[in-house]
């Protein structure tokens, strides 16, 4: 993959151990190796030679500040997304200028227009389509991932590396990088080891940033378990104890612009978790008992997932499959994805009272829906016709 902007290769994530490693323009040498998988090896090196620098055509980049661009500039990239649109409507309402990084689509993203924030067309996959993105922009806020039908490298790896890159040599002030609680210690997870490697890599291009790991959203329930509920469809879990400490997107929104505003924060790895841990079977009951009714739950025990992702592999089309159940099988085990707030809270000045909890947004969001529900009953009842 290579930027028109620049003569330095793209760093390549390596999926077989056939394909030989390249070198990245940013020093500090190092190497990632996942080692090896069950059934799969999986090698992806990410190495980094001492050279001095990516080089524009005619010489050599100036990584200096460049132009003064007013510190309220932020280009947020995944603004359509369940984290990105509350990140966006955040900034706006601080009064923040807004400009998002969407992919041209047929459906275009007009309610970001409608917001007030500013929309431009570009695609992380086509790095000839990002330097424009970022002319005069200070601050990236980076919470893009890729479409659930595209290879995660694609724009998971491929694409970030090619805007990491392009906004180190625009000289962009300060990066967001949001990454997955725990991606360090699951290289057999594809996306978890992308996250960690991008980790590295941004940290190691000399941008500012600030990378902020997260558990879980609570926006990402009400599909999976409320809304099922409510129109008597099976609710599907597992039967491990994970544990995981979901967290409202408005939050993560007000946290983010609080670290954004620290200058000690900069180079700094945080994590947001929520105020509590909860089972799958946990987070089932409290729906049933704020819905008023039992859920239809189909358990998938975790020896199935396991077995369903081994078979997956033994067909070449299917191994983004297996890569993606495999995050699956992680979310299944006995892991919980938690950590103690106390010294971040301390960290941003937050009181841990303002932070919602699980309960909280759940008992919000099923008051408003049987409210709905009972006005749409109402109503057609006044509009019966008998004869």
């Amino acid at each position: 993959m290579k930027m028109a902007l620049l003569k330095a290769p793209t760093p390549q994530l390596q999926w077989r151990c056939s394909v030989a490693p390249t070198t990245l323009a940013f020093p500090n040498s190092h190497s990632i190796s996942t080692g090896r998988g069950k059934g799969r090896e999986w090698s992806w090196r990410v190495k980094c030679s001492s050279s001095a620098g990516a080089e524009i055509e005619k010489g050599t980049a100036n990584f200096g500040p460049g132009s003064p661009v007013r510190p309220t500039s932020i280009l947020v990239v995944g603004g359509t997304g369940t984290l990105g649109r509350q990140i966006v409507r955040r900034a706006l309402d601080e009064g923040y200028d807004v400009r998002c990084l969407v992919r041209p689509r047929p459906a275009p993203a007009d309610f970001l227009r409608d917001w007030g924030a500013t929309v431009v067309n570009a695609d992380l996959s086509k790095p000839e389509t990002i330097p424009a993105t970022l002319v005069g922009i200070h601050t990236v806020i980076d919470c893009a991932t890729g479409r659930p039908e595209e290879p995660i490298k694609t724009v998971d790896w491929e694409g970030k590396v090619a805007l990491i890159q392009c906004a180190k040599a625009m000289g962009i002030q300060k990066y967001v990088f949001y990454s997955i609680h725990n991606c360090d210690k699951h290289p057999e997870v594809p996306l978890m080891e992308i996250k960690y490697c991008t980790e590295k890599f941004l940290r190691d291009s000399g941008l500012d940033h600030i990378v902020i790991r997260l558990c879980g959203f609570m926006q990402g329930l009400i599909g999976q378990y409320a809304v099922p509920i409510l129109e008597e469809k099976s609710v599907w879990g597992t039967d491990a104890p994970t544990r995981i400490a979901y967290m409202d997107t408005q939050d993560i929104a007000r946290l983010t612009f609080i670290a954004i505003r620290n200058e000690k924060l900069i180079g700094k790895l945080l994590t947001f978790a929520g105020p509590r841990a909860w089972t799958t079977q946990e987070v089932i009951t409290l729906c049933e008992r704020l819905a008023g009714q039992d859920a239809n739950v189909t358990t998938v025990p975790v020896s199935i997932l396991r077995f369903t992702r081994q078979l997956t592999r033994v067909f070449e089309w299917t191994n983004d499959v297996a890569d993606r159940l495999a995050f699956s099988e992680v979310l299944s085990s006995d892991t919980v994805f938690s950590v103690p707030m106390a010294d971040t809270y301390n960290l941003l000045g937050v009181d841990s009272k303002d932070i919602i909890t699980l309960e909280k947004y759940l008992q919000d969001y099923f008051s408003n829906i049987l409210k709905k529900l009972k006005d749409l009953k109402a109503q057609s009842k006044q509009t019966d016709i008998y004869f």
